[in-house]
This record gives C-alpha cells, structure tokens and sequence, in this order.
C-alpha cells in the first residue's frame, strides 16, 4: 500500500484569505484564493490539482494500456477541465472533462479509442472521481 500526503494552509477568512498547496515529496506550493477558486483570480485552486491528477492518472495508464497492446506511444498531452458548480445553496464538482492528443504510430483510429475509453474508465482517480461525470475528446495525432 503507498500512501500519499499533500497538504493545505489557509489564513483569514474565505473571502479576504490567502492559502497555500503542496505535497509531501515537492518544494513547489501553490498559493490560492477565494479569487483564484471561485473568479478569475490569479493562482491556483483544489478543482485545478484534481484536473493535475486526473490528467497524470489517464496519461499514464493509457500509455500503460498502449504499451501492453503492443503499440509504442511517443507522446500522451491531457488537460482535465474540471466542472464546480452551485448545487442547491453549495458547490459540488459536477464533472471532469478529459482532452487527449496522442501520437501513437502504427494504431488504428478504432483501436486508439477503444484503449482511451478503457484508460478513461480504468485509471484509478478516474475510479475515484466515479460520482461525476466523466467526459473525454481523445485525438491521434
């Protein structure tokens, strides 16, 4: 079992307040705001390291799922856009919507996205994030 640690600080109350992200094993934080989470502030948010994770997550294990086809990838780029909305007087996250281009020679358009489904359903924050819609537009390039 691996078990990962990520951690957040925050000052002051929610909408004059400053807070700060990061994990265990970086120096990198990540500074964020009530302007940064719910408007067009700079800086980062929790939505914005979910999509991070997502993206990571379904980058490597469609990799793993090309590789193990028998199909060599060169390249997996992911962006996660992940959806906050107000639901009934409170924010939930309401999806994930997952944008892949791949350039995997020798692979069929058919096969490329039949193994991109399978990554986008088999990856593990993919599984975690199973209460939301999960959306993809994946692309050979």
């Amino acid at each position: 079992m691996k078990i990962n640690q990520a951690q957040a600080i925050w000052n002051g109350n929610l909408k004059d307040g400053k807070g700060e992200m990061g994990f265990e094993k970086s120096s990198t934080t990540f500074p964020f705001s009530f302007t940064s989470r719910f408007a067009d502030g700079e800086g980062a948010n929790p939505e914005m390291l979910i999509g991070a994770a997502h993206a990571g997550c379904f980058s490597m294990a469609f990799s793993n799922m090309l590789s193990e086809a028998g199909f060599v990838p060169e390249k997996v780029e992911t962006v996660a856009k992940v959806k906050l909305d107000l639901v009934g007087g409170g924010f939930k996250i309401t999806g994930s919507h997952l944008i892949v281009e791949a350039i995997v020679p020798n692979i069929s358009a058919e096969k490329f996205q039949e193994l991109a489904e399978g990554a986008k359903a088999g990856c593990p924050v993919s599984q975690a994030l199973a209460a939301i819609e999960i959306t993809m537009e994946a692309k050979l390039v």
